[in-house]
């Protein structure tokens, strides 16, 4: 939901053509005893608009690591909260003249890599008029290229060339059609019969009790192909049916048999095993075409189930909110790959996305960003989110009715929706928002004022977190945070049950609380006393008892990222260890921090007693960028994740013991929005690397990460990889560009080297067109397709492109 009035008057609109802004890095100093990065802030003013000498400020947001103070040329850089910034005029600065450029030179901390910590979303506001902010609608950043700024500290963050890329993709081999894996993501059993089954009309769709969503599905499927109909012969019949599949006992379990005597045949476990079934017969269908007037689907028994029941993704919709329909969309691409879990980011720092009955400051305030002068009125630009409270990313809610619409839409597709409520930190959007709520109150002497007041007017508590906020964490010693926290779990509980579908789990955060948090707050150290808690990690242990006692009342169980069962230790960074106290407790923990000193967490927490989701920054987080090259979007403060790095991950480590094994769940691919704005920007870091992630947590456990000869398991590597990446290029991405068309997933840059005096060319995903030019131009629709080895000279320029024309990322070489 998006009803806002634009704080933008169109008595300002001319302003937004009065200034136009650059951003770029100078350069990186690699010499300096702390290496750091100098960059430029180029503002011009337009129309004969001159900037004063004094009295106004120029904000935007920026990720970390700018440094603070004063700046040459009579100005100051300020943090204003968390990650928004601004520059002001100091005594002495003699103003700007109209038509003339204003170079801002600052600096960054550390070494910039990645284009995310460059300004976003900046703004003009005069002192004269506080509340009146003027967005910089004509602003560019400019992609790195001079040698001075891409330079990186030696052996980090290297640049990737068309030939490393080249290599890279010769790490697999082009596969004919006929030799695809035919169905995806990899079953547990296929045998393929001798003969092939004709459809000239679509089948005849029989099914038992229990399969409305499953039939509707099966004739949708068929329809977009063939007619309906007997053309004066007796349609193929395609049974679906609830029994008990052999051997297997997942609830999404099924049998797909195809024979000229018997038709079609799914047998699922349940209805989910019907429909993942169904996908299976989905993959084994032609590609769409105007032209088909039949289809022939090879004689085939397939026998298959999930190698994990938890096979999840996680959508972050706080940072950067995305509506109800980007939603659904993501939820249509999980059934079609057999994902089964939605782990719902909805509440942050910088955003609550949930309309909850009784609270209504979670969403006039904390669902609302934009600027003001005025503390408590709404939250602060975050992530370019702009001046504006109307801006679709920054400002948005779901409201009930949409809420219960995705959990129903979810659970047709057989989706568990598992909503995140974070706590005790990254919370600054709910802790706001009750503050306001209280002020509210008191201030018309109503009652009750306090009662779901989040944080301890009297803390003097000092810390940051990564995120850079110092005010956003939930007080353990307020009887009233566990008042708000029952309070929200009951109304999003209630929401479950209205839709149909009761709330088995809640993900209630517990990353990242800052050290320092809690240590001076009146009400904890009180609390503390009473309790007799010797320590704040004692502290956290009594939250999440109190907490974990909420869920049970409410009738279910505690997830969260590893923290929750992870004991606090007194310095930061230091080596976590399971916390025993909560090991018999049913706790799901979804592991990130596979960082060096925590390789092993997740396999020592699994031994201790508390169930394992795998998510691990290094190989699941899709918010990662796909390599150090600056034009490739996405972060990069815990690695670079391309698609053969989520390919490549072996989920069981040694570590594990025999029961340690029967406690990792399943696998998640996570995706922080902070860069992500518009739904391309979410299709580009989803896909293709959500369906290594489908194949790694559907599929058996590969030959190649069994064997133990380096050789042959090289060899049983290439020949699974060359299958994975070949169904991907040649059947799987040219289904949903032929089907949808709307999802604007990754093309990676091709791979060029030049042999015996050619460019050669190859790509990750064989089965995408490849094209090129020999001009340096990028190519186009147009261009010639490379169908060998290119002799012409120059610089030659080449991209991938999917089956609408869209192109993918341009590779150059210069062949001389």
């Amino acid at each position: 939901m998006l009803a806002l009035t634009a704080l933008t008057t169109p008595a300002h609109a001319a302003q937004q053509e009065a200034l136009k802004m650059r951003w770029e890095v100078l350069r990186n100093e690699l010499t300096a005893s702390q290496p750091r990065t100098r960059a430029r802030l180029s503002i011009t003013a337009l129309k004969g608009t001159p900037l004063p000498a004094q009295g106004w400020s120029l904000y935007f947001n920026t990720a970390y690591g700018v440094v603070t103070g004063p700046l040459d040329g009579r100005l100051m850089m300020e943090k204003v909260s968390g990650g928004l910034y601004r520059v002001r005029p100091a005594p002495g600065f003699k103003g700007l003249k109209a038509g003339r450029t204003l170079h801002v030179d600052y600096y960054f901390s550390d070494v910039l890599v990645k284009l995310e910590r460059a300004p976003a979303g900046p703004y003009l506001v005069y002192d004269a008029e506080p509340e009146a902010a003027h967005a910089i609608g004509d602003y560019q950043v400019l992609l790195p290229t001079r040698e001075e700024q891409l330079q990186r500290p030696a052996g980090q963050h290297v640049l990737v060339t068309p030939q490393d890329t080249y290599r890279r993709n010769a790490q697999s081999d082009v596969l004919p059609a006929a030799a695809l894996p035919p169905v995806f993501p990899t079953p547990l059993s296929l045998r393929a019969g001798a003969g092939r089954v004709l459809l000239a009309r679509a089948p005849q769709v029989i099914s038992g009790p229990g399969l409305k969503y499953e039939t509707a599905f099966a004739r949708a499927l068929f329809a977009r192909y063939l007619p309906q109909g007997d053309g004066g012969r007796a349609p193929v019949p395609l049974r679906l049916r609830i029994g008990p599949v052999d051997a297997q006992q997942s609830p999404e379990a099924y049998e797909l048999s195809i024979s000229a005597d018997d038709g079609i045949n799914i047998t699922g476990n349940t209805a989910a095993g019907v429909a993942r079934g169904l996908q299976s017969l989905h993959d084994l269908l032609p590609l769409p075409s105007p032209s088909t007037v039949q289809i022939e689907l090879p004689e085939l028994d397939v026998t298959d189930a999930p190698r994990f029941a938890y096979r999840g993704f996680q959508l972050d919709v706080a940072r950067n909110f995305q509506p109800k329909e980007v939603v659904l969309k993501t939820l249509d691409l999980m059934a079609t790959y057999k994902l089964n879990k939605l782990h719902f980011h909805i509440t942050d720092d910088e955003g609550w996305r949930l309309e909850i009955a009784g609270l209504p400051e979670l969403t006039s305030l904390g669902a609302v960003r934009g600027h003001s002068a005025q503390q408590g009125v709404r939250l602060p630009p975050a992530y370019g989110s702009g001046p504006r409270i109307d801006d679709p990313h920054g400002s948005g809610y779901y409201t009930r009715a949409e809420y219960i619409e995705i959990l129903r839409y979810a659970a047709a597709r057989h989706i568990e929706v598992i909503p995140e409520v974070e706590m005790p930190g990254h919370a600054r959007a709910a802790v706001k928002a009750m503050e306001a709520r209280y002020r509210r109150m008191a201030a018309a002497g109503e009652k009750g004022a306090a009662q779901y007041l989040l944080n301890d007017f009297d803390d003097r508590s000092v810390y940051n977190s990564p995120q850079q906020y110092n005010d956003h964490v939930i007080n353990p010693g307020m009887e009233s945070s566990y008042a708000f926290i029952d309070h929200v779990v009951g109304q999003v509980a209630a929401l479950h049950r209205e839709a149909g579908v009761p709330l088995k789990t809640m993900h209630v955060g517990g990353d990242e609380l800052p050290h320092g948090a809690w240590e001076k707050s009146p009400a904890s150290q009180a609390l503390m006393q009473r309790e007799k808690l010797a320590s704040i990690p004692d502290l956290w242990d009594y939250f999440y008892d109190r907490v974990d006692a909420i869920l049970r009342k409410h009738g279910m169980t505690a997830s969260g990222w590893e923290e929750l069962g992870a004991r606090r230790t007194a310095k930061e960074g230091a080596q976590q260890s399971p916390n025993p106290r909560f090991t018999q407790r049913g706790f799901s923990l979804y592991v990130w921090n596979n960082t060096p000193g925590n390789e092993d967490f997740a396999y020592r927490a699994a031994n201790a007693g508390y169930d394992i989701v795998l998510a691990p920054v290094t190989n699941m987080y899709l918010d990662m960028a796909a390599n150090a090259n600056p034009e490739e979007p996405g972060v990069n403060w815990g690695a670079y994740v391309e698609l053969d790095t989520v390919y490549n991950f072996k989920p069981l480590g040694a570590q594990l013991t025999d029961a340690g094994r029967q406690r990792i769940r399943g696998l998640e691919a996570t995706l922080f929005s902070e860069t992500v704005r518009e739904a391309r920007q979410l299709d580009y870091l989803m896909m293709p690397r959500l369906l290594a992630v489908a194949e790694r947590a559907w599929a058996p456990d590969p030959a190649w990460a069994q064997a133990g000869d380096a050789v042959q398991a090289a060899a049983l590597h290439r020949g699974a990889w060359s299958g994975f990446v070949n169904v991907l290029g040649q059947r799987v991405l040219p289904r949903l560009d032929l089907e949808r068309g709307d999802v604007a997933y990754r093309i990676a840059p091709p791979g060029m080297v030049v042999e015996g005096g050619k460019v050669l060319v190859n790509h990750v995903l064989p089965g995408l067109t490849l094209r090129y030019t020999t001009d340096g131009s990028a190519p186009t629709v147009r261009s010639k397709v490379v169908s060998g080895p290119i002799a012409a000279r120059g610089t030659i320029s080449a991209a991938a492109f999917d089956r609408t024309g869209r192109a993918g990322l341009v590779a150059r070489i210069v062949n001389r």
